[in-house]
């Protein structure tokens, strides 16, 4: 077993799937060819969870998934069979659970002079020094009667709350006045709300561990499991959610002994990962992105975009314009699910400005800077700035222009230099906290605007609404690709790299099959005219639009799988329902058209025509895997996606799998063959191996991608095939190898040498995997 993995295979923990299941599936795994199994979050986690995101102890292993003696029993099966442990770590919040969660149930009790209330990032001084805790189904007036006192605990419904010493006797109005929290309407969260949470879901609350003493405390376990090798690596989930990450990951560096780190950290198009990160790299969506372009059509996306406006006209405001949509959804985010994080953002920034000695920060009312932050917030490109990143070049002075057009009255504009000066240089009391609550804040507004707003406003090509990508742009050029692939090599050759997550809002072969719709647009318009003319258009043209898509990327399903996913896409959208403020008749209404149309016989013209683009279908699918599979970094492969695997947004692609697979098929052999082939051979991918770009030549070359690894390995790919078809095939084109003799590992006993035949290379599969055997000729 290597320190560093060469590849990891992640698996969902559950109650139905705990550390005994995932043992049975160690001799399988350990023969697919991976080093390392990668792990959601094994310490303790609400009941029934089927995540673990939502920690309630960091000082022990979840009984539920068999407790640490199970997680050292997997540890032990795992190293008998050459495999090693990497496991996800939750730093930036936990459960918002007092029943369960123990630190925070003493914070309730004992309020701000608790030892644990260092732990959670709460605003004491609003909200009367308590704690709102958004729990109610309705005023407080309306839902007293439901309130319940027993013993020194306070119950309503579910939940529980400890009483302050002394006050079990009290009537209950005078008691709840008592206390150190507030019970309320959980729609007060939107506005009142006083801590800081995940993005902006209120049942997980914000950590503290930027200090040091919580950071130990919660972190002693896994560093425990770590020192005594129950553990090899770490993935980080959500470091832009932390007040200093890169004070956070050089602490948790050191305390690891620098052990294998990855952190999901979504970059944005053309935004690098901080260089002085103490990290193997990211979690791998740069590199999802990377690889979902190669297989888009730049030109047939541009074509689709207009098939879509035609087709949701007279809608085309809703989703038709990918910088508008981000821009609209940013704006609803910070005045609706922020609008809490706004008010304390804008307390922060009046507060340092009226402590301010300059006189021109001191006269700035606290709507000019709300309105300064929120116009320079929706502006910003990327999720945050960091500490040891150019804040000028997150928030540029160009934002900062066009920031100062939102105020009618000109001179009130400066409130936007007065905030942008702060975040450039700001001192004095409180500027090292507004530049903290600012980056927060902002990582959040991102998160919540593009990839759970716009992502289900912007339509035209669903497979680019993925996390890490660019909807406007979802296309990739072979040598923009082997420029990353490159970069990459030189400066992080250990990040990690993933087509399919527990995130992701469809399966990479989901996302292949949309792909082909970049080469077809004028026949994929043809065949929604051809289902949609007996009235199937749906609720409205944007979901239908979305549905059939939905239906053609996923194949044969159940039918309500496709709904769970459709209603989440319009609650995500926040256009005509929400998950707050539900509207019952048009949900209904999406449920019936999706009986109806897409899942009921209209549905079948569809079908068909996605089983007459089977074989490019088939060659994407393959592509990505293999292009995923060997270019720079460390693959992770997602349970069940070693072989075909179709499925939608969570908890659709959180549901168990078999080891083995019953039938494994064509790509099951392409990723057991590229696993194994990583495994003995390290050196041609590991931190010292290198990257070439092989260019085809010939009339087809732009439809072969193939580089090579350290001159021992060579990946080559079909892309664009239906494309290559119709402009007559591979013809005379030629793929120059490097010196040697070379076979096909895919398809034992061919070999080939020089300048190959791309027809006779991908004669029995649209892909090939080479290796050395021999110097040659």
């Amino acid at each position: 077993m290597t320190a560093v993995p060469t590849a990891t295979y992640r698996l969902q923990l559950q109650p139905s799937f705990p550390f005994s299941a995932a043992a049975s599936s160690v001799p399988y795994l350990a023969e697919l060819g991976i080093s390392h199994l990668h792990l959601s979050p094994v310490l303790e986690a609400v009941p029934g969870s089927t995540h673990g995101y939502d920690v309630v102890d960091h000082a022990r292993v979840r009984e539920e998934l068999g407790g640490e003696e199970g997680l050292r029993a997997l540890a032990h099966t795992a190293r008998q069979h050459g495999l090693g442990l990497v496991v996800d770590i939750v730093p930036n919040h936990m459960a918002m659970s007092p029943r369960h969660n123990h630190a925070l149930w003493e914070v309730l009790r004992e309020g701000p002079k608790s030892p644990y209330a260092r732990w959670f990032d709460i605003d004491w001084a609003a909200q009367g020094g308590r704690l709102l805790l958004p729990v109610l189904g309705g005023p407080l007036g309306d839902v007293l009667g439901q309130l319940v006192v027993d013993g020194d605990v306070l119950r309503y419904h579910e939940h529980a709350f400890p009483l302050r010493a002394g006050t079990a006797d009290l009537p209950l109005p005078e008691l709840l006045d008592a206390q150190w929290y507030r019970p309320a309407w959980w729609r007060l969260a939107r506005t009142e709300l006083n801590y800081r949470r995940f993005f902006s879901i209120s049942e997980l609350i914000g950590v503290r561990v930027e200090d040091p003493e919580v950071f130990e405390a919660t972190h002693g376990k896994i560093l425990q499991l770590l020192h005594e090798g129950v553990v090899d690596g770490l993935r980080i989930d959500h470091p832009d959610g932390l007040a200093d990450p890169d004070g956070y990951l050089a602490r948790l560096h050191e305390a690891t002994g620098g052990r294998w780190t990855v952190v999901e950290k979504i970059l944005a198009d053309g935004e690098r990962l901080p260089a002085g990160w103490p990290v193997a790299g990211t979690t791998g969506y740069d590199a999802l992105r990377q690889v979902d372009g190669l297989f888009t059509d730049p030109a047939g996306a541009g074509e689709l975009l207009g098939q879509y406006r035609r087709f949701a006209a007279p809608q085309t405001d809703r989703g038709g314009d990918w910088a508008a949509t981000v821009r609209q959804a940013a704006y609803k985010v910070l005045t609706h699910e922020l609008a809490a994080e706004t008010d304390r953002l804008t307390r922060v920034a009046t507060r340092v400005c009226a402590t301010s000695p300059d006189p021109a920060l001191r006269d700035r009312a606290p709507w000019a800077l709300r309105t300064a932050l929120q116009e320079l917030l929706v502006r910003m490109r990327v999720y945050r700035p960091y500490a040891s990143g150019d804040v000028a070049a997150v928030v540029t002075e160009r934002a900062a222009e066009e920031a100062r057009l939102a105020f009618v009255v000109p001179e009130e504009g400066g409130a936007v230099d007065v905030v942008r000066g702060l975040l450039l240089a700001g001192d004095g009391p409180g500027a090292a906290e507004f530049r903290t609550r600012f980056a927060q804040t902002a990582s959040a507004l991102r998160a919540k605007s593009v990839e759970d707003t716009a992502f289900y406003r912007y339509v035209p090509l669903l497979s680019a609404t993925e996390v890490g990508g660019d909807p406007g742009g979802p296309a990739v050029s072979p040598d923009a690709f082997h420029a990353y692939c490159a970069r990459v090599q030189r400066d992080w050759p250990l990040t990690g790299t993933v087509v399919t997550t527990h995130d992701t809002k469809r399966s990479a072969d989901v996302r292949a099959a949309l792909a082909v719709l970049t080469e077809c647009p004028e026949r994929w318009a043809d065949v929604l005219t051809e289902v949609t003319r007996d009235g199937e258009g749906g609720p409205d043209a944007q979901l239908a639009w979305a549905a059939w898509q939905t239906v053609f990327g996923l194949g044969p399903a159940e039918p309500g799988r496709v709904e769970e996913a459709l209603l989440k896409h319009v609650r995500e959208a926040g256009l005509y329902t929400s998950w707050t403020e539900q509207e019952p008749p048009y949900e209904e209404a999406v449920a019936s058209f999706v009986a109806a149309g897409p899942c009921g016989p209209p549905g079948e013209p569809v079908a068909a025509f996605r089983a007459s683009l089977a074989a490019q279908v088939r060659a994407n699918v393959l592509g990505t895997a293999l292009v995923h599979l060997t270019m720079p970094g460390v693959p992770d492969v997602y349970q069940g996606t070693e072989g075909e695997y179709r499925a939608l947004v969570d908890p659709d692609n959180r549901r168990p799998v078999a080891f083995p697979p019953a039938r494994p098929g064509e790509k099951d052999a392409v990723t057991a063959a590229a696993l194994r082939l990583r495994a003995r051979r390290p050196g041609a991918f590991g931190d010292t191996a290198t990257y070439a770009p092989l260019p085809a030549e010939g009339p087809a070359a732009a439809h072969c991608l193939a580089f090579a690894r350290s001159g021992e390995v060579v990946t080559a790919v079909t892309r664009l095939s239906l494309r290559l078809a119709a402009a007559g095939g591979w013809r005379d084109t030629v793929l120059p190898l490097p010196p040697g003799r070379w076979a096909d590992v895919l398809a034992p006993g061919r070999e080939f040498t020089g300048h190959a035949r791309v027809a006779e290379l991908f004669e029995a599969s649209p892909v090939a995997l080479l290796e050395r055997v021999g110097a040659g000729d």
